[in-house]
């Protein structure tokens, strides 16, 4: 955080337009934070969805590109969802925010606008330099990270290279020191395959990639364990002493995590110069409008981005 300023100033990027993320936003507003809030979005559209008029402090005011229908995507608006990303990551790069919180976006209809765009994290990195970034989910008393984000499963395992790994391992370590100010992080790591590969009988990788990669980290000083069977990795004896685990893939260990604190968890980008935290959530189409969206992951991240925000400074 600034030394400049007593509370951290924390940039809220609305958004899909047509989904929950501007009414969830607008919210936010109606509450006291220990922090200053700016939301980066069309007005009009905020404050349509909070119903009265915000104040212009709050605001960083954004156009759509078109006319929003909440429910109805739109690809036209597009370039506008990008946009508040980018007036975000300016806003960090000048110090006039000390981090981001993000709702949802809709992968698909901006891949339909014509821009290759596979998730916030990657796109984030992409504007951010040559940043490794790594997801990591917070929530029900887990942290879990990803090795590989959003990859078709057939891909996976090519992806899960010892470069990789031990990048991804390096940045997860790095950050539960400096983001989350633990001192000596005991990292879980799971294996890719059922079992744990079962000694090469139901795959390699572990024994080819994992494994070697665990034994040179750990004699560089890192506290790690496994590779284990994802199958037990998540069971209460098994992650006693563990700061966080590092699953493989996306669906390997965001279930678990999903199942225990859905709605009120917070995904966090690692490895970026920037801060950002966001919703553990889609833009819920089907929601948008009626006033019926549960704005608890929203209301963590912010949370979670102010006290990561007083870790730094510390």
């Amino acid at each position: 955080m600034s030394p400049r300023r007593a509370v951290p100033r924390i940039a809220v990027t609305t958004g899909e337009p047509a989904g929950v993320g501007p009414e969830l936003c607008a919210g936010l507003l109606d509450l006291k934070w220990d922090c200053d809030l700016v939301l980066i979005g069309d007005r009009s559209l905020l404050e349509r969805c909070a119903g009265r008029s915000l104040p212009a402090p709050a605001i960083e005011h954004r156009p759509l590109e078109a006319p929003c229908v909440p429910g109805q995507l739109d690809p036209a608006n597009a370039r506008y969802v990008l946009g508040l990303l980018d007036a975000a990551l300016d806003g960090c790069a000048a110090g006039r925010f000390d981090g981001i919180v993000t709702a949802p976006v809709h992968k698909g209809v901006i891949n339909d606008a014509g821009v290759p765009f596979t998730g916030h994290t990657e796109y984030i990195a992409g504007q951010t330099g040559d940043a490794l970034p790594v997801m990591m989910l917070v929530g029900g008393g887990l942290r879990v990270a990803l090795a590989t984000t959003h990859l078709p499963l057939a891909e996976v395992s090519a992806a899960i290279t010892p470069e990789r790994l031990s990048a991804v391992l390096r940045v997860l370590d790095h950050d539960l020191r400096t983001r989350f100010g633990i001192a000596t992080p005991r990292i879980l790591v799971c294996g890719l395959n059922p079992h744990a590969g079962e000694g090469g009988h139901l795959g390699r990788e572990e024994i080819d990639v994992i494994e070697p990669v665990l034994r040179r980290l750990q004699a560089d000083g890192l506290r790690l364990a496994g590779p284990v069977p994802a199958d037990t990795a998540f069971l209460p004896d098994r992650l006693e002493g563990h700061d966080a685990v590092l699953a493989m893939y996306h669906d390997q260990g965001l279930p678990v995590l999903k199942r225990a604190s859905f709605g009120h968890a917070v995904n966090v980008t690692l490895g970026l110069p920037v801060l950002r935290t966001s919703v553990d959530h889609g833009t819920a189409l089907d929601l948008a409008g009626l006033g019926r969206a549960d704005p608890g992951s929203l209301h963590a991240a912010v949370r979670l981005a102010v006290e990561l925000c007083a870790t730094r400074r510390r």
